[in-house]
């Protein structure tokens, strides 16, 4: 007596039992690619997505993306705390050791009380950029999550060398004149 067989991409009814198609040796399963999965993926990691959407060549452009905005806002972090410091030292008026506690690049500023406000400016430029920095990570992280978005919708189109248009040239019959003209094939 033949067992009657039902294959579908999820499970394999034979008879009466239901088998995933995953636990048959030696059938290939295919699961089918999820965008969503990429977005999820590249939302929580940067380049996860990137990864799950098989474009490894992407993963060195996310991260450098995301890690110069990054380490500008290091480097602004850590001045706009020298300055914040020095600028209360100023202000409270205590200025005996600075040399040893001031960064050597603000020793400027410590010369005449009249460039604390100069110094204010300075931080608050510090300040800002910090701020800059954040919100262009952000942004690249975002652009990271549409890229993978957009990569996963993509991976099963077709790009084969039919196409479905074409460019000839053409020579209207009445008055002579070349052009060219689009042709479209509807299949």
């Amino acid at each position: 007596m033949a067992q009657d067989t039902l294959k579908t991409e999820e499970a394999v009814l034979i008879s009466d039992t239901i088998i995933n198609a995953e636990d048959i040796p030696g059938e290939p399963f295919m699961r089918k690619h999820d965008p969503r999965k990429a977005t999820i993926r590249s939302a929580i990691i940067p380049g996860w997505g990137q990864i799950y959407n098989k474009k490894y060549w992407k993963v060195p452009i996310v991260y450098t993306a995301i890690g110069i905005p990054v380490g500008t806002f290091v480097y602004n972090k850590n001045w706009y705390d020298r300055t914040r410091e020095a600028a209360k030292m100023i202000a409270s008026g205590d200025t005996a050791n600075y040399l040893n506690r001031v960064h050597p690049q603000l020793h400027f500023f410590f010369s005449n009380p009249n460039y604390a406000a100069r110094l204010t400016q300075y931080r608050n430029e510090f300040r800002k950029n910090m701020d800059y920095s954040v919100l262009i990570t952000l942004a690249m992280w975002g652009l990271n999550v549409i890229d993978a978005t957009v990569d996963g919708h993509l991976k099963e189109f077709d790009v084969s060398d039919d196409l479905s248009f074409y460019i000839k040239p053409y020579i209207h019959p009445m008055s002579m004149t070349p052009g060219i003209t689009m042709v479209v094939r509807i299949k």
